[in-house]
């Protein structure tokens, strides 16, 4: 009884991540795991910064992108003069349905 009858204890490895305020997380991984199959980054749990491998070039912070509006993208994908021709076509079928389409001359 007691803890013989708890099995053979797996081989192992340890990996270290170090996240770029220089905190480091250890992995521990089964020593049959292919090199390939072992991730290069994670998320420190104690910062929650992206943590490498590699001590001295840790990934860097990464860039928040401030939040975009709808008319941001449409304005990212459309030049002015285009989005003028949108527009006045929008504007042309809503007179039309309305009944107050201008006549061209």
């Amino acid at each position: 009884m007691g803890e013989k009858d708890h099995g053979a204890r797996a081989d192992r490895i340890q990996i270290s991540y170090w996240d770029a305020l220089g905190n480091e997380t250890v992995r521990y991984f089964a020593a049959d795991v292919p090199e390939e199959e072992i991730p290069e980054q994670i998320d420190c749990p104690t910062s929650g910064l992206p943590a490498g491998r590699d001590r001295q070039n840790p990934p860097m912070l990464p860039k928040n992108e401030p939040y975009k509006t709808h008319l941001a993208y449409v304005k990212e994908r459309r030049t002015e003069e285009e989005a003028a021709e949108l527009l006045e076509a929008a504007l042309e079928k809503l007179r039309a349905r309305r009944g107050t389409a201008r006549k061209s001359a």
